[in-house]
């Protein structure tokens, strides 16, 4: 069975490590942040100029000013600092960021990453995307394995305008993790009770299986 939106978060903030700087874009990644393992120090980082995010507010703990750069209202934690949007650029662009989990709309075997337009549609711009695949060393890509037609989203070479080139090294789909080495997706972990066979017919780009591919486990 496929992940679930809040599986695919599970899975990717187990990638976390103690002391990490972590942004967290726009979509599924925002779900990340309510499941960073209890007892680790990470720092959320939001390009609008927030670092420290916590998770998603209750009702009683809701503040309409407090938002993240997709508009949603989030909590800042303890120690939490407030800046402008310049700052929180510099320090994507400088390189301080640690993590950064991306949504996508294509990836493909070389690393290119399509996340911010589809022609025809009305797009506002690509946003803080460009910088943050640019300046960050460590990005993982959370996207679904294929379009709703059933089209593959991991490809030999994307078909929309590039967010950023060379980029990638690993993706979780909601059928499995795979990282990209040497110009193929290497199949790493597979979704629970979705077979190999499933996920080979759904990627269209090279794909490399291993001997033996272990399920995901989640509590």
């Amino acid at each position: 069975m496929a992940l679930t939106r809040e599986q695919m978060a599970q899975r990717v903030a187990r990638e976390m490590q103690d002391g990490f700087y972590v942004n967290l874009g726009i979509g599924i990644p925002t779900l990340v942040a309510n499941y960073i393992p209890e007892g680790m120090e990470v720092m959320l980082q939001s390009e609008n100029g927030l670092l420290g995010m916590g998770p998603f507010p209750t009702e009683e703990t809701i503040d309409a000013d407090m938002i993240n750069a997709g508009k949603q209202t989030v909590t800042a934690r303890i120690g939490a600092s407030i800046f402008s949007s310049a700052e929180s650029f510099a320090m994507i662009r400088g390189g301080h960021v640690d993590l950064t989990v991306l949504g996508a709309f294509e990836v493909d075997v070389h690393g290119n990453i399509a996340s911010w337009m589809i022609p025809g549609k009305l797009v506002k711009g690509m946003g803080g995307a460009m910088d943050l695949v640019a300046g960050a060393e460590n990005i993982i890509v959370i996207m679904t394995h294929a379009s709703k037609d059933g089209e593959s989203k991991l490809l030999s070479q994307c078909s929309l305008p590039l967010t950023g080139a060379n980029c990638i090294k690993r993706v979780l789909t909601d059928l499995a993790y795979l990282e990209i080495e040497n110009g193929a997706f290497v199949l790493k972990e597979r979704a629970p009770g979705v077979s190999v066979e499933e996920i080979v017919s759904k990627t269209a780009g090279k794909l490399i299986v291993p001997d033996h591919v272990p399920e995901m486990h989640f509590q």
